[in-house]
């Protein structure tokens, strides 16, 4: 497992047996048993939250995605654009053929494309070609395959990375090389049997994670979990209610990588 988790416990000193062995009339034993109330094993349950990896998903090495239109190397006019994209060697609307299909929330739609501007909350779209309208600014626009249980192809030609100017306002400096942190998953509101397996799922680019190297560490309500392996991770025994969710891009020092969207919160809902 390639996850490192921090826990704190904290647990008492137990009595042992031999504590209790004495007359009952005696003052040692009236002594024991008041050591036995005052100090008593005290045990703090540990955290109930892990993480672990994603395992047996169809790999879509070949999968690819590409923008056909529009053409972001130039200005887009404002209000709202036909996004375009061509999608080959995967099938967008098929339900993934996988277990996982049933192990994690899933859409019935099927297999769709992660549409994200500014490290927002996605969009999902099961056609190729979509229209949406994008703020005046400039943007950092996000699209990669997904499988239906929301589980990003991770290959070189799986994700659509572009820098986004509409209108002539310019809201934001953009550095399209730098190492970069996108959030997918988790999303929403969960109910009954998807509460037991929520899908930790991100995009790293322009760069790589490793034990000595950059690392994405997710915070899932004050517990802290570091991640040197760029893979699918189920979280598991979250409670009821609203959970909070933090994922930072970090160095080898720990600390957070300079750029707009390397520290992201989110909150989901799970419910009975």
């Amino acid at each position: 497992m390639n996850i490192k988790k921090y826990r704190i416990a904290a647990i008492g000193l137990a009595l042992t047996a031999t504590t209790l062995i004495a007359c009952k009339e005696s003052p040692k034993s009236e002594e024991s048993e008041e050591m036995l109330s005052e100090e008593a094993m005290v045990e703090q349950e540990l955290p109930s939250i892990t993480i672990e990896k994603l395992m047996d998903s169809p790999a879509y090495e070949t999968a690819s995605l590409s923008l056909k239109s529009p053409d972001v190397s130039e200005t887009i006019p404002s209000g709202e654009t036909n996004f375009d994209f061509e999608v080959t060697n995967y099938e967008l609307g098929a339900i993934t053929d996988s277990e996982n299909a049933n192990r994690l929330a899933n859409s019935g739609k099927g297999q769709h494309i992660h549409f994200i501007v500014n490290n927002q909350p996605y969009s999902a779209h099961y056609e190729p070609t979509f229209t949406k309208a994008l703020p005046d600014g400039t943007h950092h626009l996000v699209a990669f395959l997904s499988r239906s249980y929301h589980e990003s192809v991770k290959n070189n030609n799986s994700v659509v990375v572009k820098k986004v100017q509409v209108g002539d306002e310019i809201t934001q400096e953009l550095d399209m090389d730098a190492p970069t942190l996108i959030y997918s998953r988790p999303k929403g509101e969960y109910s009954g049997k998807d509460t037991e397996n929520l899908l930790l799922d991100f995009f790293v680019i322009n760069t790589t994670l490793s034990e000595d190297g950059n690392k994405v560490r997710a915070t899932i309500n004050d517990e802290v979990f570091t991640i040197i392996e760029w893979a699918p991770y189920i979280v598991k025994g979250l409670p009821m209610g609203e959970v909070s969710i933090k994922l930072e891009l970090v160095d080898d020092n720990n600390q957070v990588i300079p750029g707009p969207f390397n520290s992201v919160t989110r909150t989901v809902t799970l419910k009975e």
